[in-house]
């Protein structure tokens, strides 16, 4: 039976050992080599050339789409699996998107590192259940919002923007700052977003988006 080399990258010493213990265990993986940062995984990526990489997503010097880019563009055979503790739509299709193979939460990592090691190795793509459930939950939310507010897509990414932050309770003047427009600009995207989506004024539009904030995040 051919051994499944394996790298690890944490900056979190006892969890990265945690994950080394689980991954021991098993008789058909083999821990080539742990690091503590992304610069330390990416140099060991290349001098070791293991099957997989198991990567924090938030690392000191390199973080796991840096180090994915950089695996990809030096032609490297590891498949990668992040590591993170976001269950964020946005960030699982940016890492999709980037060519990961898998995605695991760390709060089920010691349960379910083994498994994806063997899965990803294997050409398939591993998902932790909790992010697969979390997606499924908020498409079908975003399709019930559609179905509700059929204008939502007519919103331009500008509008979007507004509302998404919006969501997130900011006022004008911080939509503003964060966007690099005038509040002014501002206000006339909330009007034509409520106009878009039939809300009558900016105190129905506040409402809204605090109710489907996680829709709109």
């Amino acid at each position: 039976m051919k051994l499944i080399r394996i790298l690890i990258a944490d900056d979190h010493p006892i969890f990265r050992e945690g994950l080394k213990k689980v991954i021991s265990n098993d008789s058909s993986l083999q821990v080539v080599a742990d690091a503590e940062d992304g610069g330390v995984a990416l140099r060991q990526l290349e001098e070791l050339d293991p099957d997989v990489a198991v990567l924090d997503l938030d690392m000191p010097v390199h973080d796991g789409f840096a180090i994915l880019k950089a695996v990809r563009e030096k032609g490297l055979a590891a498949k990668i699996i992040f590591l993170t503790m976001h269950i964020s739509e946005e960030l699982f299709q940016a890492a999709f998107n980037a060519g990961v193979s898998g995605y695991v939460l760390k709060d089920g990592a010691i349960a379910e590192v083994a498994g994806s090691i063997r899965a990803v190795a294997s050409g398939r793509i591993y998902v932790s259940p909790a992010v697969s459930d979390f997606i499924v939950k908020r498409s079908r939310a975003s399709a019930d919002l559609a179905g509700e507010k059929p204008g939502i897509h007519n919103l331009t990414p500008a509008e979007r923007s507004v509302l998404s932050l919006v969501a997130q309770e900011k006022t004008s003047p911080e939509i503003a700052e964060l966007l690099s427009i005038s509040p002014r600009t501002v206000d006339h995207h909330r009007a034509h977003i409520c106009q878009k989506l039939e809300l009558r004024g900016f105190n129905a539009l506040v409402k809204f988006a605090i109710l489907h904030r996680s829709e709109l995040l």
